[in-house]
């Protein structure tokens, strides 16, 4: 069975990945939009993943692990585990939280893990084999240091200065041109209208290019990186351990002041996840053969 094609899937709020391999080889590797189970209309998420496993044509795996943005909610884990099992006939399916892969990419069995996406969450694993999570309630309730989490707080920050009448400031300017609006109402307007995380993320980079130049978005970054510590913090303090702390995301390994920011507060034994999360879940596919 070591030969035999297994899927692992990475499906997150902006983007979805799959990894078909065999034996150590990989087979297969497909790249589509996100598809979060919890976010989504049901239908949108299963166009989605119909799109994107279509693309493996006749590959028939025979495990496939997929870490799921939103499987924490148990309806969506349900409608996920369900649609998988209709897409990939005959293949034993396993559908876990994608907080999961990252300890799995790492090559560890225990250790904290802390994703910094488009979403936030930490999940963290002891030598017990106990279990703790904290974050990953969402965007709209939560997911503090996220990139919706920072476009949302730096939206908020230039409303403030156009009610106080201030000027914009750089990163109130670059807000407005990257969300094409050109003052208050018109804005709001346009951020009520995005109805998926990923739109509000994809504002956050602003954010970052305006560091330098607006003392707002560097408190916006070191509020980001509170927040993101606090996740890790909360595992700590739920599994009574100090273990490695592996950073994941394409928020924190893509902008090294927040992830300076975030080691600063972590300490030692911070690293940076290396290996794509899909990785961890084509390893977790491999054991879930080896368990049979």
């Amino acid at each position: 069975m070591k030969s035999a094609p297994v899927l692992g899937l990475d499906i997150g709020g902006s983007s979805s990945r799959a990894r078909l391999s065999a034996g150590g080889r990989i087979l297969a590797e497909l790249e589509g939009p996100g598809a979060n189970v919890a976010a989504l209309l049901p239908a949108v998420a299963e166009r989605r993943l119909t799109a994107l496993l279509a693309e493996l044509g006749a590959a028939r795996p025979v495990a496939c692990c997929a870490g799921a943005a939103g499987a924490e909610v148990p309806e969506a884990r349900v409608r996920l585990e369900q649609l998988l099992q209709r897409l990939l006939p005959g293949c034993r399916v396993e559908v876990v939280h994608d907080t999961r892969l990252v300890l799995a990419a790492a090559g560890l069995d225990t250790g904290i893990a802390l994703i910094a996406g488009t979403g936030s969450v930490a999940y963290g694993r002891d030598r017990r084999g106990r279990e703790s999570r904290a974050g990953g309630w969402g965007w709209l309730l939560g997911d503090d240091g996220s990139a919706a989490w920072l476009a949302r707080e730096a939206a908020r920050a230039v409303m403030r200065r156009a009610d106080a009448g201030e000027p914009l400031g750089p990163l109130g300017d670059a807000f407005m041109a990257a969300a094409r609006s050109r003052e208050g109402a018109e804005l709001t307007g346009r951020l009520h209208s995005f109805r998926e995380p990923r739109r509000w993320a994809a504002l956050a980079h602003v954010v970052f290019e305006t560091a330098a130049d607006d003392p707002g978005s560097r408190e916006l970054i070191e509020h980001a990186a509170d927040g993101l510590a606090g996740l890790v913090e909360r595992v700590r303090k739920a599994l009574s351990m100090r273990g490695t702390v592996v950073l994941a995301g394409g928020l924190i390994l893509n902008h090294p002041q927040l992830e300076a920011a975030v080691r600063r507060r972590l300490g030692r034994g911070t690293v940076r996840l290396e290996e794509p999360p899909v990785a961890g879940a084509v390893r977790l596919a491999e054991s879930a053969l080896t368990s049979r």
